[in-house]
């Protein structure tokens, strides 16, 4: 039997080089920074498209809230600092 309409090689793989999966990117929360699935709440601080969703602190016990409260803390402030200019000194210091 004989093949009518042979495909070629060439053919395949440009057939084929559309076929590979893309790396999966995560934006980040605008809120405290982490990364979330797009179009989802934030599951570390509650907050979507800048507003408070969940109160996640209201289901935590005293010792968890106090974590998660300092937690919190710290992306707020490490996101207010990456903000700021740097000054002469900052950027000569190694």
């Amino acid at each position: 039997m004989v093949v009518r309409m042979k495909h070629t090689k060439g053919k395949r793989n440009r057939v084929r080089s559309h076929h590979a999966l893309k790396a999966r990117t995560y934006p980040k929360c605008g809120h405290c920074g982490m990364e979330m699935l797009p179009h989802t709440v934030c599951g570390n601080c509650g907050y979507y498209n800048s507003r408070q969703v969940v109160d996640v602190l209201a289901k935590l016990d005293k010792k968890e809230r106090k974590k998660k409260e300092k937690e919190l803390h710290a992306h707020e402030h490490e996101a207010a600092e990456s903000g700021k200019p740097l000054t002469a000194e900052e950027l000569s210091h190694k």
